[in-house]
């Protein structure tokens, strides 16, 4: 599904978009804020939270193109268990070595990403079983605000719709209230999670026509 917008358009991944997708996602990165200042590694962030995705499930991948670049983005996988362990056999060996797991509690932001990067198995979470599909969507901040972030995210349960997938989850920080009343309006529910942390899981069906 394509979707026209007066000065963007929704459309699926390219490769040639795969640097202005990681820029997205630092740019994006301290709660929705710039979070360029915060890494020694500009690629971390888009090496956890995005690269994996462009690659081992492309055809999940959706950007919002100004008619330049892209300046948002949504990316889902049809099986979270599944994804975890293709990230784990594909996707840590091309990028794992540039930074190594702490051997110790992190001392930074850039050392708390590389233990997440090295544990993909901690995307597994048992309360979250019936909702095998997640998504992960981000906008640079001129493109908030304007219906784009909805269309985005319909694109993306369309596509799982279509897949047989019935249920999709994601992930927001607990303390981020706009988003969490974002993701309400959309028709997301929280999820009761045990050891979220400051994590809350939100899930809805995939089906739009309800």
């Amino acid at each position: 599904m394509i979707e026209f917008m007066p000065d963007a358009v929704i459309r699926p991944y390219r490769p040639a978009d795969r640097d202005a997708v990681y820029d997205i996602c630092l740019r994006t990165a301290d709660s929705g804020g710039d979070a360029t200042a915060l890494y020694r590694d500009p690629e971390l962030v888009g090496d956890l939270f995005a690269g994996p995705y462009l690659l081992l499930a492309p055809e999940f991948a959706f950007v919002l193109d100004d008619g330049e670049r892209a300046v948002g983005y949504v990316l889902g996988v049809p099986d979270t268990v599944r994804f975890a362990k293709a990230f784990r056999t594909e996707w840590l060996p091309l990028v794992g070595a540039r930074n190594p797991a702490p051997t110790s509690e992190p001392r930074d932001r850039d050392e708390e990403m590389a233990k997440l990067l090295h544990n993909p198995e901690g995307m597994i979470v048992p309360e979250l079983a019936d909702y095998p599909a997640h998504l992960h969507i981000n906008l640079l901040p001129s493109h908030q605000r304007a219906g784009h972030g909805r269309k985005m995210i319909f694109t993306l349960l369309d596509a799982l719709h279509n897949a047989g997938i019935a249920q999709v989850y994601l992930g927001t920080r607990t303390d981020n209230k706009a988003a969490a009343a974002f993701y309400d309006r959309l028709g997301f529910h929280h999820i009761d999670v045990a050891e979220g942390g400051p994590i809350t899981f939100l899930g809805r069906s995939t089906d739009l026509s309800g």
